[in-house]
């Protein structure tokens, strides 16, 4: 008995990588600066450094993986496929916890300004009303939502290179450093290693959302070739953006002591630019949220939607398929719901409980290529020894590297998502008697069809 996968094939490389990088948000650059400047003691650009080679060894593994299984699920599928199905449910119901929470944060980032501005209007008001627009644009279709972040990521990239004009004709009138060429936002002989390696770990969360992209692998034309490339220019363009916008902040503004860390942005923004390019820069970070909140329902709602299908959450409910818009959408009216926690919610408590599942799709994404490649393809020669071996290590062991930097509160709710997944499980399995089904890929129709197979027990498949 065969259910045919009906999400619509007709995502570009463009579309596939505005996407993503309205899922990362380029200016979270403006979000973390205060407290990143602070932490790194000034030498920011080499933190970024840092943190762009510990997470691009992951971004290779992903790619890797999405060429082998070029399936909607991410994490959720490549260790399903490359290890077995259990363990993929564990990390699939893992990484919900971030991806389910990330709609609710941006909503919650935009309102924190929105309410600023507009201190009469309650803040819920702002939580309910960027819930509703992220949904229709959800709703509507994949291609409508690529259109719509492709014009908003547009818009925040416009700013960037606004704000970098303003810096180099600030630094070349005497400000700051008054010179453009400086080694000091890479390295200071006064700043330990230590210290810069503390400022990278924080850094590195700045990358997160390259991953999103493989949740659209059910709607990306050729995605063994279109998802992997993405996710490399995903890398590229983030790793410019940051390096770049953190030496030019640097520069113009040598320290890190500001009146108030959280909105240091704002402060260096006013110095380069005064009070309109500030009021500039609010519009823009409010855009950035709100593409961020759509590219993240969309992300999550794929997910939801393939372990939906594959019956290990209610198929009803997370398997269907709007059979107009083609898409998830009980999936995505589930997430905003889940996001209108954005009421009762402060913006520090729910920031608190995210990474916890990127860090361990992160870590089994790594594993996977191993399992994948070295164990099950016996790939292992001395040049695939490296890649398939000896890179995915490498991510796994800077991943392990920032689970030392997990806020506590971040690792309880992690650590009892985790059991009550474990709980579901037993119940899914009837305490591991029975196999969790997984999709298989038909050759003939080129498409991505769940096969369900009599369930085995598996002591009978050992």
């Amino acid at each position: 008995m065969t259910e045919k996968a009906t999400l619509r094939r007709s995502l570009t490389l463009l579309q596939v990588v505005f996407l993503g990088l309205a899922w990362n948000n380029p200016m979270v650059f403006f979000n973390t600066y205060g407290i990143a400047a602070e932490t790194s003691k000034g030498v920011l650009a080499g933190a970024y450094v840092i943190a762009f080679m510990a997470i691009l060894f992951t971004a290779v593994s992903y790619g890797k993986m999405a060429k082998a299984h070029p399936i909607a699920g991410s994490a959720y599928t490549y260790t399903q496929r490359s290890m077995n199905s259990e363990t993929g449910f564990m990390v699939g119901w893992t990484i919900l916890l971030d991806y389910l929470l990330t709609p609710m944060i941006t909503c919650l980032m935009s309102a924190v300004f929105l309410s600023a501005e507009f201190p009469s209007i309650p803040f819920s008001f702002w939580i309910i009303i960027l819930n509703i627009g992220i949904t229709i644009i959800s709703l509507i279709g994949i291609n409508f939502s690529a259109n719509t972040s492709k014009i908003f990521v547009i818009a925040q990239v416009l700013f960037i290179v606004v704000f970098a004009i303003l810096t180099i004709k600030s630094v070349l009138g005497g400000m700051g450093a008054g010179t453009l060429v400086s080694d000091h936002p890479f390295v200071n002989s006064n700043v330990s290693v230590s210290v810069i390696f503390a400022g990278a770990s924080l850094l590195c969360f700045s990358f997160l959302g390259f991953d999103s992209v493989t949740t659209l692998s059910e709607e990306t034309i050729n995605p063994e070739k279109t998802i992997p490339k993405a996710i490399f220019l995903m890398m590229l363009i983030m790793g410019i953006i940051y390096i770049g916008s953190s030496y030019l902040a640097q520069i113009v503004f040598p320290g890190f002591h500001f009146k108030n860390t959280d909105s240091a942005a704002l402060e260096l923004v006013k110095m380069i630019g005064g009070n309109l390019f500030s009021s500039l820069f609010i519009t823009v970070m409010i855009i950035g949220n709100f593409t961020s909140g759509v590219s993240s329902v969309t992300s999550v709602s794929r997910v939801l939607y393939v372990m939906g299908r594959d019956s290990v959450l209610p198929k009803k409910i997370f398997g269907y398929i709007h059979p107009r818009f083609r898409t998830p959408s009980t999936s995505i009216i589930v997430v905003s719901f889940i996001s209108l926690l954005g009421i009762v919610l402060s913006l520090d408590t729910a920031i608190t409980f995210i990474n916890f599942g990127a860090l361990i799709a992160f870590t089994f994404v790594n594993l996977s290529v191993i399992a994948h490649y070295y164990v099950r393809n016996h790939k292992r020669s001395f040049a695939e020894t490296i890649h398939y071996l000896i890179f995915p290590l490498i991510g796994a062991g800077f991943i392990m590297w920032l689970w030392s930097y997990l806020n506590i509160h971040a690792l309880i709710l992690g650590i009892s998502w985790m059991a009550i997944g474990f709980i579901y499980l037993l119940f899914l399995t009837k305490f591991f008697r029975q196999r969790l089904r997984k999709l298989h890929f038909d050759d003939v129709n080129d498409e991505y069809l769940l096969i369900e197979s009599q369930e085995k027990s598996i002591s009978a498949d050992s």
